[in-house]
């Protein structure tokens, strides 16, 4: 035997003894009891006997039989069974999917809930359609009708696009042309002849505002400095007229307590005022009437009315 053929037949020995490993792990660990149950599907999509059942992408059992159900024909029943203790529940879902993108086509059964109750064995799992391929199909075949539509309608717009922009480079051209451009060529000569005219100028006033602006820099700091030196005085100023007006509060205040303590002497020399104003005016009246009072001490008897006889 060749070496060749010895390294052929070591492979195959090695392929064999996976092959069996793979048979006996997967007999191994389908072999703790199953618990059988059924769903129904519009469309099985390749579905066979043997393919895999996931649970939540876990492989937990196989699909042992794919026919047309018997009281509707229309759905495809499909009968599987799993790990007994699989949480099947009533929110579980189960539906077409695959192991990988090699391999064939799988039952996929969604978790569920938690809270939801538990399916018995041999009953009903909700399901869920899958999209089949000439659905699909169809829905790209409608996406291309209108991808044909919206081409045909963006060729429309670039071609009338194309046309603006035609004009626009014809006016660009126009625009352009040697005539306008001996006028612009004219106009930035102008420009070219004002700015060396005007430059000296135009130097000179900048100048004359640098200085401007730095007489009035040395302008604000005088001010500054001015502020500065007058601010002490007269906050000082301040000062004393705020202490001035203290010393007066104090002393009308003071003065209304003497007034306030006096009060009754004040009432009894109004009194006094008026009691002597009283007097005057009587002394008065009274040297009006008799002004002889002031010289003589005794008043004269009054005469008598002579009687006629």
């Amino acid at each position: 035997m060749t070496t060749d053929a010895k390294v052929g037949a070591f492979v195959l020995g090695c392929f064999a003894i996976l092959a069996f490993t793979i048979i006996y792990l997967v007999n191994a660990q389908l072999s703790g009891g199953t618990v059988p149950y059924k769903t129904y599907l519009r469309y099985a999509g390749g579905l066979e006997p043997g393919a895999s059942v996931l649970f939540g992408g876990i492989n937990v059992g196989k699909v042992t039989a794919v026919r047309p159900g018997a009281a509707d024909p229309t759905r495809i029943e499909i009968l599987l069974e799993v790990k007994d203790g699989t949480p099947l529940n009533g929110k579980s879902v189960a539906k077409l999917g695959l192991v990988s993108v090699m391999s064939g086509a799988a039952l996929s059964i969604t978790t569920g809930s938690n809270d939801a109750k538990r399916l018995p064995p041999g009953s009903s799992i909700p399901s869920q359609e899958a999209a089949s391929l000439d659905e699909i199909a169809g829905k790209l075949a409608t996406v291309a009708d209108s991808a044909n539509g919206l081409i045909e309608q963006a060729r429309g717009e670039l071609e009338g696009i194309s046309g603006d922009a035609r004009n626009l480079l014809a006016n660009l051209n126009t625009v352009t042309g040697p005539a306008n451009q001996q006028k612009i060529r004219a106009v930035l000569d102008h420009v070219n002849g004002m700015l060396a005219t005007e430059g000296p100028k135009i130097d000179r006033i900048s100048d004359q505002l640098i200085a401007l602006s730095q007489h009035a820099d040395d302008t604000i700091q005088n001010i500054n400095g001015t502020v500065t030196d007058v601010r002490q005085p007269v906050r000082e100023d301040l000062a004393e007229l705020q202490k001035t007006l203290q010393e007066a509060k104090g002393m009308l205040a003071d003065m209304q307590v003497m007034v306030r303590a006096n009060d009754y002497k004040i009432d009894d020399t109004v009194e006094n005022l008026r009691v002597a104003t009283d007097n005057l005016d009587q002394l008065t009246d009274s040297l009006k009437q008799r002004p002889w009072s002031l010289i003589r001490i005794r008043q004269p008897k009054e005469r008598e009315v002579p009687q006629q006889k």
